[in-house]
């Protein structure tokens, strides 16, 4: 139903989460998918033609400008989806210099490095530019300073972005998630609350209005349709996929 067949996709922080969800949607609906990660897949993908890893850190601009050359020069790319992100708990006060950095380095300085090296290689032909954000961008969450921090910034990209370059043919839209399913979220309960997994999984799952966590499967088919031909229309937008956690909470 959603026309990416044939379409070069480039998924930052492909190999786990929401990343490797969206990976697997879009080789299911015909594109040639590039995966940059730093992390090798969980699980052995198989021979899959339609899908090439690449080691690729998207904080080092040179790894990232050397890495989406060699792929321009293979073929077009079409899409770009900023996905790689990293987690952080803590408020202003208890937020260290290192922990700040990283934040940044990975989630804002990758999501730049990402669009500015495949940016010029869109601009003849137009594409999609898709940003992994976080309602944590729009609204307040305890103990998230530094992450809610870094996905405001990658709201404000996102609309920056596709202002400068709709003239371009180049679409820029963002996602953002509440809380999903992913193991990131059973291994932070297992880490941090032993013995109260159960409970805190309930108690997390229920700050959702739907009262459950969304599934990595459900945001990528979101970012399936906004990548689509079906999608020529959006841009400059952010689509929360929350469970009603912005609108409904605290009415």
């Amino acid at each position: 139903m959603f026309n990416i067949k044939d379409k070069i996709a480039i998924i930052t922080g492909g190999n786990s989460g929401i990343g490797r969800a969206i990976v697997n949607v879009f080789l299911e609906a015909g594109a040639m998918v590039h995966v940059l990660d730093i992390n090798r897949p969980s699980e052995d993908p198989g021979l899959l033609p339609d899908l090439i890893d690449h080691d690729c850190d998207v904080s080092d601009s040179s790894e990232v400008n050397d890495t989406i050359q060699e792929i321009a020069n293979a073929h077009p790319i079409d899409i770009l989806v900023n996905n790689a992100g990293i987690a952080h708990v803590g408020n202003v006060e208890n937020t260290s210099d290192e922990d700040f950095d990283k934040i940044v380095d990975v989630n804002i300085r990758g999501v730049f490095n990402c669009s500015r090296a495949c940016i010029p290689h869109m601009k003849e032909r137009g594409g999609v530019i898709l940003n992994m954000a976080s309602i944590a961008g729009a609204v307040g969450i305890n103990d998230r300073f530094v992450y809610s921090m870094s996905k405001g910034a990658v709201l404000a990209m996102t609309y920056s972005m596709a202002k400068d370059y709709v003239g371009h043919g180049i679409r820029c839209n963002s996602i953002s998630p509440a809380r999903i399913h992913t193991p990131f979220v059973d291994a932070f309960i297992k880490k941090n609350y032993p013995g109260q997994e159960s409970e805190v999984f309930s108690r997390l799952s229920a700050t959702q209005p739907i009262g459950r966590m969304g599934s990595p499967s459900e945001v990528a088919h979101l970012a399936l349709y906004l990548c689509s031909d079906e999608a020529a229309f959006i841009t400059g937008t952010d689509f929360p996929i929350d469970g009603g956690f912005i609108k409904l909470n605290g009415e």
